[in-house]
């Protein structure tokens, strides 16, 4: 996916009542490079050329003065260590279960609660920048993907994650990742949208009216993952019927008529009652 987190981010800052800013993380500073040197200065030549020989010696000894130089010149450069936001480590200790190593998504509106909870603690500029970084890390995406719920300071269940900033959420956490050898994430990141789908609840018109966006590729994507739901939906409601009109006494009985495994038969049948029943 090599589109630009538009829709990630803005569900981010929607997380913490405030708006996103693209120039909101802390960038490393450059280092400095030291510059030497590259040898003796050119001597002028003026009137004619005068082609006197040189001594054996002199070509031989200023090279390898030269290479050392450029050796010099050539050194990588120190960078820096990236310094971490202030205000986001306060926050981490005065709320370790949220901002911590495994953080959980926020409640719309958390920054003023924040400003309410911990009166003069922090700028209101330092906290916006603070959130924003937060909101934008992998860690809180990779949450906010798997639709955990949002959570208030004390850490309770506040709402449910909206089916659209869940599925934002996954595509980008699929762009920043990178494959390994052999890995093909496109797939991977299909059969995530399909969960992300099935877990929502909605019709096919609906989800689509909440996620799609602007960029094709994550469109294509999306139109094969919703026709591979309803496809599986389809053969799912088929098995259900013959499963009602065999007979058989268990489901294990109807899997060993069928060659069957009886797990699959037993997940498929649950999918089907569900979605019959519109739960």
């Amino acid at each position: 996916m090599n589109s630009p987190v538009t829709e990630a981010e803005k569900s981010a800052a929607t997380d913490a009542g405030v708006q996103n800013n693209d120039n909101g993380a802390p960038q490393n500073p450059q280092s400095e490079s030291r510059e030497s040197g590259t040898g003796a200065p050119r001597r002028k030549r003026g009137g004619r050329r005068h082609n006197k020989a040189r001594p054996a010696g002199d070509g031989a000894e200023a090279k390898p003065q030269a290479k050392a130089s450029e050796a010099g010149q050539n050194k990588p450069a120190q960078t820096a260590p990236r310094r971490q936001n202030p205000a986001l480590l306060q926050l981490q200790q005065l709320y370790p279960q949220l901002f911590g190593e495994n953080p959980k998504p926020l409640k719309r509106g958390i920054f003023q609660d924040l400003e309410a909870a911990q009166p003069g603690v922090f700028a209101p500029a330092d906290l916006k920048l603070a959130l924003g970084i937060h909101t934008r890390s992998g860690r809180y995406l990779q949450a906010v993907s798997q639709g955990q719920p949002r959570h208030d300071l004390a850490g309770q269940v506040v709402e449910q994650m909206a089916p659209e900033h869940v599925f934002h959420a996954l595509v980008e956490v699929f762009r920043r990742k990178k494959p390994r050898e052999g890995e093909d994430l496109t797939q991977k990141l299909r059969r995530r949208m399909e969960i992300a789908f099935e877990a929502s609840g909605l019709t096919r018109e609906a989800y689509l009216e909440l996620v799609r966006g602007r960029d094709e590729a994550t469109n294509a994507l999306l139109d094969e993952a919703l026709a591979e739901v309803a496809a599986r939906s389809a053969k799912d409601e088929a098995l259900l019927r013959a499963y009602e009109m065999s007979g058989a006494t268990s489901v294990e009985a109807f899997a060993d008529m069928y060659g069957m495994q009886a797990r699959q038969v037993a997940q498929q049948l649950d999918r089907a009652r569900r979605l019959k029943s519109g739960a």
